[in-house]
């Protein structure tokens, strides 16, 4: 039996931590672990294999076609860890998420808006994992909602809680932006999801922290939380926000709340509702009382959700950009290229104006000819960035940063003709029969070496599928002709356009 203590400790959504050191904004510094040896285990070895027994015995749903995102609960593992891991067991980790959103409720700190952490990256007991922190900032940026206060991440326990999870799902290429909730409002929660809502394009992944009733007794926590989940199945955020209205005036005894991260909820269900392909379904539901440390007096509910698109294509399938969007992409890195190349600066773009596919992370290549000649072309496969800051540092590299040209001088501007590849993610690949030159760009990896072909590079060459992978290889991988064959090799698909 544990410690009353430690109990308390894990089922309480409100708790007394030790001083914590916060790091003064700008500075960077890691976020490191506030719960572990608390909410869960401190040693690695420990916490694998508590992971490992939840996992083995998760609930699994039907064979989902694309998991946009899962909401489960943040207490103590020994209380709703098989919850959480029967929501995270429904992920695809095939399904190549560039990053995982995970967003919880503020427990410590009040404040209007959101806390982005763009310190550093995250600790667990298990690792490091990488925040992208392009991400962060392109939201600080965007709307004065989102902050980048360490305080409110620093002993948060809601987003703490789920990384484990996912390290154990994705390993070390897990890529993350922890957001923590401070609003108390829905026109908050859905100016907020307006801002979200372009990454939530089938290449994010979304982990949604919240507990559901907090100290009715067992029998009332069963029915309340039944109630509550039916509100957020509907994928309606006024269904949501009637409901936790209706359940506060219902007078259940000792009923402190009936979904701790409400604001979390409803900010995703804003996502996601107005978008009649995406579906929710309740996977599994426990309380405190289920477990053999708890108490069924006072209880603590769990409910793991997951939402997925029906009839979703691939995500790198399904990306597009409309003429107005190329012709506002090609407009950015024009301007960009002059003023880098006359004042030496990058000029600020305001994102409010721009379409929302442009604030998407995609890779891109930008490709500068002179008088038909290439003059520079330098890209970028796995942003940490927006499309259209990848595109102005790209434009920047391309002009000043490919080692085969002198940079770009201010009396050449006038010639210089520019092209943009939009890429697709990477796709690995079994063989080079799997490789189309007429529609992939090809890139071979071996060992620490790499280069790549723009899909359109077979058009304007006239190369053979072999002749392409042997350049390739020997003079952009530096692997040799024949270095293709034992190296890991990788297609993508581009949309191209030009001035």
């Amino acid at each position: 039996m544990l410690p009353r203590l430690l109990q308390i400790a894990l089922t309480l959504p409100l708790l007394i931590l030790p001083f914590h050191v916060v790091p003064e904004q700008g500075q960077h510094s890691d976020r490191e672990p506030a719960v572990a040896g608390t909410f869960y285990p401190s040693d690695p070895s420990e916490l694998r294999s508590m992971l490992d027994g939840f996992f083995a015995n998760a609930v699994r749903s039907r064979n989902l076609k694309h998991v946009v995102g899962i909401i489960v609960p943040h207490a103590g593992y020994v209380f709703s860890g098989q919850v959480d891991a029967s929501g995270f067991r429904q992920i695809d980790t095939a399904a190549g998420y560039e990053n995982v959103f995970v967003i919880g409720p503020s427990h410590y700190v009040g404040f209007t808006g959101a806390a982005v952490y763009t310190a550093g990256d995250y600790r667990t007991p298990l690792g490091s994992v990488h925040v992208n922190q392009g991400i962060g900032r392109a939201l600080l940026k965007e709307s004065h909602l989102f902050t980048d206060r360490t305080d409110a991440q620093a002993r948060e326990h809601s987003v703490e809680v789920e990384i484990p999870f996912l390290q154990h799902l994705f390993g070390p290429r897990l890529s993350i932006v922890p957001i923590v909730m401070g609003s108390d409002s829905p026109q908050e929660c859905e100016a907020i999801a307006r801002v979200l809502r372009p990454y939530n394009n089938g290449r994010n992944l979304f982990v949604i922290s919240s507990d559901f009733s907090h100290y009715p007794n067992y029998a009332d926590a069963v029915r309340v939380d039944s109630i509550t989940a039916s509100a957020i199945l509907s994928n309606s955020p006024s269904t949501l926000a009637q409901t936790l209205e209706r359940n506060d005036a219902r007078g259940i005894p000792n009923l402190a709340t009936s979904l701790c991260g409400w604001s979390a909820v409803l900010t995703f269900l804003s996502m996601t509702s107005d978008d009649p392909a995406i579906h929710l379904e309740k996977i599994q539901y426990k309380n405190s009382g289920d477990s053999p440390f708890g108490e069924r007096d006072r209880v603590v509910g769990y409910c793991a959700i997951v939402a997925h698109k029906e009839g979703d294509d691939p995500p790198e399938q399904g990306f597009q950009l409309a003429p107005e969007a190329k012709h506002a992409l090609l407009a950015i890195a024009r301007e960009t290229l002059e003023r880098n190349i006359r004042e030496g600066d990058i000029p600020s773009i305001d994102p409010l104006t721009l379409p929302a596919s442009l604030k998407v992370s995609c890779g891109a290549f930008v490709t500068l000819n002179k008088n038909g000649r290439l003059r520079g072309c330098i890209g970028r496969f796995n942003p940490e960035q927006p499309l259209y800051v990848v595109v102005q540092e790209m434009t920047v590299a391309a002009a000043t940063q490919d080692y085969r040209f002198p940079p770009v001088s201010r009396s050449e501007l006038g010639d210089i003709h520019m092209e943009i590849s939009v890429l697709t993610p990477l796709r690995k690949i079994s063989s080079a029969d799997e490789f189309d030159p007429s529609k992939h760009g090809i890139y071979i990896r071996k060992g620490s070496r790499s280069g790549t072909f723009l899909p359109q590079v077979a058009k304007e060459t006239g190369w053979t599928k072999e002749q392409l992978l042997g350049h390739c290889a020997e003079e952009k991988a530096g692997i040799g002709w024949d270095g293709w064959r034992d190296a890991d090799l990788y297609v993508y698909e581009a949309i191209v356009f030009g001035e």
